[in-house]
């Protein structure tokens, strides 16, 4: 590990976050390692260790300071305020340790995973197990969300590999296992006279191991990884109020698909080139597919899907864009892994895609249609956003689900401007989406009617009319009173646009003639707001 000074992590925390106001002495102010300390724990060896003290702030922080004292660290990191802390500022000074204060309203995970880059820079690991940490990290946290737990997860020997965000609620066993990278002996043979490896090993479906009161074990449930017969680890989550919500089984069993995946990838040794976007290739054309499907072990000869899930203008645009959209891939691929093993998803030209091979032709559509409801539901409700997805048509084989990209695409648009609909299949808006299709055709043509054009562009009394009459369907009641005018003033300006013209708005053709050039003028790529 490479040492690193308490200046060098404070740099990279964002303003506010934290301030140093005691610098440790000069000497023996290196930085090696990191320790997760809670305020009834044991004194640590402190020793070039920068010490998170969770659990605890303010003047309460005073005891388990002293106990830190006994081998002072070179930092200690403590929420609460100045003035609260003054008499640990104290005693922290005559032990040459430094004294990092915390904003109360700050995540420890933030500080733990920032003080983590710096002293285990990238180039520490391998890319391979930098890129493993950061994804079962990330579905580590997503996972905790949607249970409301706290996650924990273990390889085969249970080592930990990853785990959710670090707070006050954790018990014993949990906060042991973060500190030391792996469960507690004791907890290990307490779980096992439970029983609960030996079932843990006889099943693939999540396993209860009831609350401990009496040994400090909140309830759990768990689910073992599994790569055919081969374990590969497990998962682990602790309640952490008022216990586990009915979907908790549905959620762990996509989070463990997930997880065994890039396990198996990860023991595979793949190249960080062939992580590139699965999705993308797949759609790009029957070659790609085909080969993604031999190299993923993805059964292609059977019918497949494609859902694409969109987010709102402003969404997109925000400061945080880019972290909901890998949270909402994080969120949609427990959802799609727990509804087919085998799904795919990635992104798609600024989207989230969701890729379903293997479906059985029979009611496989309301299958998805459900899938792609809780993951827009599960979003909105954990991610603080508000998604829209768009049901593509099942195509025969995965070779053939490029040729739905566009229409799914066309789709996903219509649900972004419809305000009462948040999921849709081609059923929901074919019209709609044939609608566009054709005023995207005579837009991208050159000719024009030129007597409506010139309406159009110089009588903007007669052509905002016009737009009314025909979003009123041709009826002249419902247009004058979306305009608040007398109905003969209308008949009076629909007929003046038709000598005008020298359109007939009775007949369908140059009514489809007129409605194409009003599409045109509104602008349909810009009248649609709000959502995207």
């Amino acid at each position: 590990m490479a040492a690193v000074t308490v200046d060098d992590i404070l740099s990279d925390l964002p303003l506010g976050f934290a301030s140093l106001i005691l610098r440790p002495a000069p000497t023996g102010s290196a930085i090696e390692r990191f320790l997760i300390v809670d305020a009834d724990d044991a004194a640590p060896d402190g020793g070039a260790a920068l010490v998170l003290l969770i659990g605890v702030r303010g003047r309460s922080a005073l005891p388990a300071l002293r106990r830190l004292l006994q081998n002072p660290p070179p930092v200690v990191a403590v929420k609460g305020t100045r003035e609260e802390l003054s008499e640990a500022e104290e005693l922290l000074r005559d032990a040459g340790t430094g004294l990092l204060l915390v904003n109360p309203a700050a995540d420890w995970d933030r500080l733990l995973s920032i003080a983590q880059d710096r002293i285990q820079p990238r180039s520490y690991q391998s890319e391979v197990l930098t890129l493993l940490e950061e994804d079962l990290f990330a579905i580590a946290q997503t996972t905790a969300r949607l249970t409301s737990s706290h996650v924990l997860i273990e390889d085969a020997a249970n080592k930990v590999l990853a785990y959710s965000t670090v707070s006050n609620d954790i018990d014993e066993l949990r906060k042991a296992s973060i500190l030391a990278r792996r469960g507690p002996r004791k907890y290990e043979l307490l779980l096992k006279d439970l029983g609960a490896y030996r079932e843990l090993h006889r099943t693939r479906l999540p396993v209860r191991v009831p609350a401990r009161p009496q040994d400090g074990l909140r309830e759990r449930v768990a689910i073992t990884l599994f790569a055919g017969d081969r374990i590969m680890g497990y998962i682990w989550l602790q309640e952490t109020g008022a216990g586990f919500g009915p979907d908790v089984d549905h959620v762990l069993k996509g989070s463990a698909a997930r997880t065994a995946a890039e396990l198996i990838r990860y023991r595979n040794q793949q190249s960080v080139h062939m992580r590139e976007d699965r999705v993308a290739r797949i759609l790009s054309g029957p070659a790609e597919a085909a080969a993604s499907a031999h190299s993923e072990k993805i059964p292609a000869e059977r019918p497949a899907a494609l859902i694409l899930v969109g987010i709102s203008d402003a969404e997109a645009q925000a400061d945080d864009a880019a972290l909901k959209h890998g949270e909402l891939a994080n969120l949609a691929s427990i959802h799609a892994a727990a509804f087919k093993a085998s799904a795919v998803v990635g992104q798609f030209k600024g989207d989230t895609a969701v890729i379903v091979p293997g479906l059985q032709s029979n009611a496989a559509e309301s299958g998805l249609r459900s899938l792609a409801e809780a993951i827009v539901r599960d979003a909105g409700k954990h991610l603080g956003i508000s998604p829209f997805a768009a049901v593509g048509p099942l195509v025969p084989d995965l070779l053939s689900i490029h040729s739905i990209t566009s229409i799914t695409e066309a789709l996903l648009s219509c649900v972004a401007t419809s305000p009462d609909t948040s999921v849709a299949t081609v059923d929901d808006f074919e019209g709609e989406i044939l609608f566009r299709e054709a005023v995207d055709n005579f837009t991208s043509s050159t000719f024009r009617h030129r007597g409506l054009s010139t309406l159009l562009q110089e009588d903007p009394e007669l052509a905002e009319t016009l737009r009314a009459y025909f979003d009123a369907s041709l009826d002249v009641a419902d247009c004058a009173q979306r305009m608040g005018l007398h109905k003969n003033t209308v008949y009076y300006r629909i007929s003046k646009a038709s000598r005008v013209t020298g359109l007939d708005f009775g007949d369908p053709r140059d009514s489809l003639v007129a409605l194409l050039h009003i599409q045109e003028w509104v602008g349909t790529s810009t009248e649609h707001s709000g959502r995207k």
